[in-house]
């Protein structure tokens, strides 16, 4: 490729880049600022000096093109028409996020890896509206994301309202997400007497991977209509053990080569429908007897016996796509060599197992850190720290969001945690959040 292929390029790139974020700042304008204006002002700032650099390549393009025209004439120009075709929407998408996190402070990078109860944001008892509480909130905390549970249900009106208002609010992108899995556990669903899609056993017994899509489908479409964009769904553990009545009839089967087609086709559903997946609980939650919301939990499984059962949903919901992973808290020392630590604070896990051996890239995020499994056992900031520096990329729900918000930041600047390592979790969120703009 010449150097006049190459400027082409450039200027096509930086053209469309500087489209994209005009839509997105439209986008924005219009819905209510989901994508913050003055986020997406300073991305427009850095693609302005971008083209005035441009302007300056273009004064030497005149004197390039006598060398060039000369070149083609005696036959030994190269043809160009292929290498003006515009980079990929990953490479465009990749720069745009390049240049919105490097625009932000470390407070609002730190704020961005948590997802929290609009409790937890505000401190009122329970949310069931967002006002100026909300609005000052985020200011102050512009984290990444909001949960909601029934207690924040009170109609669709109300729903629709909550969401969007929280939406307009927002400095950078928000998560809102819900725990609706079908059956018992279906907020959305239950509260707004929708139709449930029922339990991922019955599905799963059914042996159609195709239901297993449409009830993704379902939930996806009516969580889109009320403001959502994130799932805590589908439950991707292996029910080995019959008395474990945490998973139950949430997990699609005992069958790992079943529960792994039931997986990725209710990943690939919900995820038609633009909201994102979270398969949970790696690296396995199936075949377990304890409750981690009530204290430590610790599977016997060993290596093989996990890498042959238990690992293969997630396997078949990465390969599918999904955009997050949750990881539990769970102790599997037989997959650890010994260690013994949850596996949300666990770097053999999350980075040696999930990372490296299943090879994925998205978004890893922690069950809810105020869990007895973790709470009992850490403060909030030191389980979220151990949590980042595990491999994790959000931290849901910790005891003590302030404590464990600040204790991040403090980490960062007396070196525990590398600066870079909150970017890299930043880049995998914002890939996420702003990849549709690209569609």
């Amino acid at each position: 490729m010449d150097r006049r292929d190459r400027r082409r390029k450039r200027r096509v790139r930086n053209q469309i880049i500087s489209y994209i974020v005009a839509v997105v700042l439209l986008a924005g304008l219009v819905t209510g600022g989901f994508f913050g204006v003055r986020h997406i002002s300073n991305a427009m700032e850095e693609k302005k000096q971008q083209e005035e650099s441009q302007s300056q390549e273009e004064s030497l393009a005149q004197a390039e093109a006598m060398d060039q025209t000369a070149s083609e004439a005696d036959g030994t120009g190269e043809e160009t028409s292929e290498t003006e075709s515009v980079e990929s929407q990953e490479e465009i998408l990749e720069e745009l996020v390049e240049a919105c996190v490097a625009d932000m402070s470390l407070e609002d990078k730190v704020a961005g890896l948590f997802i929290i109860t609009p409790e937890q944001l505000t401190g009122v008892g329970t949310a069931i509206q967002a006002g100026e509480g909300t609005q000052e909130a985020l200011k102050k905390y512009p984290v990444g994301g909001l949960v909601y549970f029934a207690k924040n249900i009170q109609s669709a009106d109300q729903l629709k309202e909550m969401l969007a208002k929280t939406v307009s609010y927002a400095t950078y992108p928000l998560f809102l997400g819900v725990d609706e899995e079908g059956g018992s556990v279906a907020r959305v669903a239950d509260q707004l007497k929708l139709t449930n899609v029922g339990p991922m056993a019955d599905i799963g017994a059914g042996g159609d991977p195709g239901a297993a899509y449409t009830a993704g489908q379902t939930i996806g479409s009516y969580l889109k209509e009320y403001g959502f964009n994130l799932d805590f769904a589908p439950v991707a553990d292996v029910l080995t053990n019959p008395d474990n009545k945490v998973i139950g009839d949430r997990a699609f089967g005992s069958d790992a080569a079943l529960v792994s087609q039931m997986v990725a086709s209710a990943v690939q559903g919900l995820q038609d429908t633009g909201v994102s997946a979270c398969i949970k609980h790696f690296p396995g939650h199936g075949d377990t007897s304890g409750d981690s919301h009530e204290g430590a939990v610790e599977t016997d499984r060993t290596a093989e016996e996990m890498q042959g059962t238990e690992f293969l949903p997630f396997q078949a919901g990465i390969e599918a796509g999904t955009d997050m992973v949750m990881v539990g808290h769970i102790s599997a020392p037989g997959l650890t060599g010994g260690d013994a630590a949850p596996a949300s604070i666990n770097e053999n896990i999350i980075t040696g197992v999930l990372r490296r051996q299943l090879g994925y890239d998205g978004i890893v995020i922690t069950d809810a850190m105020n869990m007895s499994a973790i709470s009992e056992y850490y403060t909030a900031d030191e389980a979220a720290i151990k949590a980042l520096k595990a491999g994790a990329d959000m931290i849901l729900m910790p005891e003590d969001f302030v404590t464990a918000y600040e204790g991040v930041i403090a980490a960062v600047k007396d070196g525990t945690i590398d600066e870079n390592r909150i970017n890299d979790s930043l880049k995998r969120v914002y890939r996420v959040k702003y990849a549709g703009t690209l569609q």
